[in-house]
């Protein structure tokens, strides 16, 4: 039976790759903040092919991960594939400029996924194993409001590139997961039109399909990415110009 570790499953993206992995048959761990949201997926798991227990876990306590990484091992005996998934956002308008929103995010989407990655990494190496970081197309360059956020997830998408290089060819499948807008608790916050908004039961089935292939980025919706992608490689003076028309700044 094949067994997925989801951090920040219980909502969102990461509550339905659980529930689209369980349907498959296969043995679920998810892990969250809040034990009764956890909770809620694991009960609505019951009837399904495989299974789902959880794991709490604040990724920002960095005993706490380690002690979850032991319990997940110890419950698997070799988990197969593990999806960091968890995160948050919040805006920064330039004119309310905060340190303490940027080590805020900084600490959840980045720090949150290197502090499992330095407990998993060790263990994935020895015996092989799929290891997945979810990033975002924000991470691709700089965009209005997300100075904070996009500057989280685009380290992400460096420490991805950087550690797949070192470990291609060996037994960890790193691949590194750039969604753009998904509904979720974190994107109904945002006060802007977001583009090609897709629900999260497909942006789980999408990265379902990508894991199972054989593409180091998975990224979607793909005309939204597409665009983005030819954004990030334009000249500064251009992209500027087009960022600012294109989000009316």
């Amino acid at each position: 039976m094949e067994s997925v570790w989801i951090t920040g499953g219980g909502t969102g993206i990461g509550r339905e790759l659980a529930l689209a992995y369980a349907r498959r048959g296969a043995q679920v761990l998810i892990s969250g903040r809040r034990a009764e949201v956890l909770a809620e997926v694991v009960t609505e798991a019951e009837a399904l092919q495989g299974s789902i227990v959880s794991v709490v876990l604040d990724v920002t306590d960095p005993q706490a991960c380690a002690a979850a990484w032991r319990e997940v091992s110890e419950r698997t005996g070799q988990v197969d594939r593990i999806i960091l998934n968890a995160g948050d956002h919040r805006e920064m308008p330039a004119a309310e400029f905060s340190q303490e929103t940027i080590e805020y995010l900084m600490n959840v989407n980045f720090y949150g996924v290197t502090r499992l990655i330095e407990q998993i990494l060790p263990d994935l190496r020895q015996r092989g194993g799929q290891l997945a970081v979810v990033a975002s197309l924000a991470g691709y360059r700089g965009l209005p409001l997300a100075a904070a956020y996009g500057a989280s997830k685009a380290a992400l998408i460096n420490l991805s590139e950087a550690l797949r290089v070192e470990l291609e060819g060996g037994p960890v499948d790193l691949r590194l997961i750039n969604p753009g807008f998904v509904r979720t608790p974190l994107t109904d916050r945002n006060q802007f039109e977001m583009p090609s908004l897709i629900d999260p039961d497909e942006a789980a089935q999408r990265i379902i399909k990508g894991l199972d292939g054989t593409a180091f980025e998975i990224r979607f919706p793909t005309v939204f990415a597409g665009t983005l992608r030819v954004l990030s490689m334009l000249p500064y003076k251009l992209y500027f110009a087009l960022i600012k028309r294109i989000t009316a700044q």
